[in-house]
């Protein structure tokens, strides 16, 4: 399959000066002393795009992903590598680049259509269409700088789609129209991925890297760190989101871009390890008790039995707990909780709940807790607390509690209303 687009040792350097003087002083000196220091927005990056293959860069933010899109554009230059590009580009980059604020919206089609390199007579066949998607009514008459951002992004939008381009380059726009904009842009770039369209997408929605990717591409600090499989990439996109960029080099060198081990020279036996190595933990944690018992590992499993922050709606999972108790303790419980990102309890459970009483456990000893359910949250990011706890006296105990120790990203192809879904059975039928 020939590449839409070629990637070769891209560097981007840009100088930084401490202050403005300097730039004159390093013009004129003499000797051509440098006044500045080189920051590496991209350092030798390298990659390849399919015609037809829908590539996700993710990353943290100052990775360099909206460089390389501007890049590959011509936006931007590269101060070293090439990139060649195949076919005809239409990119949605920053929030209005390209329009002309003083412009109507009408005008700004027409005049973005002359810079695509179609004439009048072919943006007039695909106007109408443009303005149908948009549904932005009589404001495409008016100038856009009285535009809200909603409306901005809804033009861009249907312009950069309906103009059929060979490829789609598409960059955080889309998180400033509402949902159900969204959505219909979501469905509309199936449909041309569907046609065969290249589309290269940058976004922090890891949903949508899963839904809609063939392969995604992970960089962080302008360097390539990986690319393969979604699933993969976006676990140790989440090592660099803890902080745990030792273990994400690690697991690199071990696995493949599909995330299994690769063969050794030798069999080695195997290491035990602990399973909150292979997740992303959070390292500001609050964590407290009383000290008699410490949950000292955890871990995630999907319904395939793989260790895994990333769980897909509909299927089992399991939350494993391993704690090691320093005293006798008559009856303790353990719990998990699992909470929103603005820290509201939406689900949870406990061994004394659930029936399952523990009891006594006495100095040294060490037990694994296992809860096994379905995830019906929709799709999003959540926080998974736990604890160790017990009644003494009739009063509540805590030995060991870790709040927010872990994050949970939820992929879902269907979302419905509220956090969770009641998984309805829906027959329709037509009655006369």
């Amino acid at each position: 399959m020939d590449n839409a687009i070629t990637v070769k040792d891209v560097t981007k350097i840009y100088k930084m000066y401490d202050k403005p003087i300097d730039r004159l002083k390093e013009s004129l000196h003499p000797h051509h002393r440098e006044y500045h220091r080189k920051f590496y927005a991209l350092n030798n990056i390298s990659f390849e795009v399919k015609k037809g293959e829908t590539v996700g860069i993710i990353g943290t933010n100052g990775s360099g992903k909206s460089t390389i899109l501007k890049i590959i554009t011509g936006v931007l230059s590269p101060t070293q590598g090439t990139v060649d590009v195949e076919g005809s580009i239409s990119a949605l980059l920053e929030l209005g680049a390209g329009f002309n604020s003083d412009y109507t919206g009408i005008e700004n089609i027409y005049m973005n259509g002359t810079m695509m390199g179609f004439s009048r007579k072919e943006m007039e066949a695909k106007l109408q269409d443009i303005l149908d998607f948009a549904d932005i009514g009589d404001f495409v008459y008016q100038p856009v700088k009285t535009y809200s951002s909603g409306m901005f992004v809804r033009l861009a939008f249907a312009l950069a789609i309906n103009v059929e381009p060979d490829i789609l380059i598409v960059d955080e726009a889309l998180s400033v129209g509402d949902v159900f904009f969204q959505s219909k842009c979501y469905r509309r770039m199936e449909e041309i991925r569907q046609k065969g369209t290249t589309i290269l997408m940058v976004t922090h929605d890891m949903g949508s890297i899963i839904k809609y990717c063939d392969k995604v591409v992970l960089l962080n600090k302008g360097n390539f760190m990986a690319e393969g499989s979604p699933g993969h990439m976006v676990d140790l996109y989440k090592k660099i989101l803890a902080n745990q960029i030792d273990s994400l080099k690690e697991e690199l060198e071990n696995t493949d871009s599909e995330g299994n081990e690769k063969e050794k020279g030798r069999m080695q036996e195997p290491r035990e390890g602990l399973m909150k190595e292979k997740l992303s933990i959070n390292q500001n944690r609050t964590e407290y008790g009383d000290g008699r018992a410490e949950i000292y590992d955890l871990g995630l499993f999907d319904e395939r039995g793989n260790l895994t922050n990333l769980l897909l709606k509909g299927e089992h999972f399991t939350i494993k707990e391993r704690i090691r108790f320093y005293a006798s303790i008559e009856s303790p419980i353990f719990t998990y909780t699992i909470k929103d990102k603005k820290g509201t309890d939406l689900t949870g459970t406990n061994t004394m709940f659930e029936g399952t009483d523990i009891r006594p456990v006495e100095a040294g000893d060490e037990y694994e807790v296992c809860f096994t359910q379905k995830m019906t949250l929709q799709g999003g990011e959540y926080l998974l607390s736990m604890s160790c706890t017990g009644f003494e006296q009739g009063e509540h105990v805590v030995y060991h509690r870790l709040y927010d120790v872990a994050n949970i990203t939820v992929i879902s192809n269907k979302n419905t209303v509220g956090v969770y879904d009641m998984e309805s059975e829906v027959e329709a039928h037509k009655v006369r």
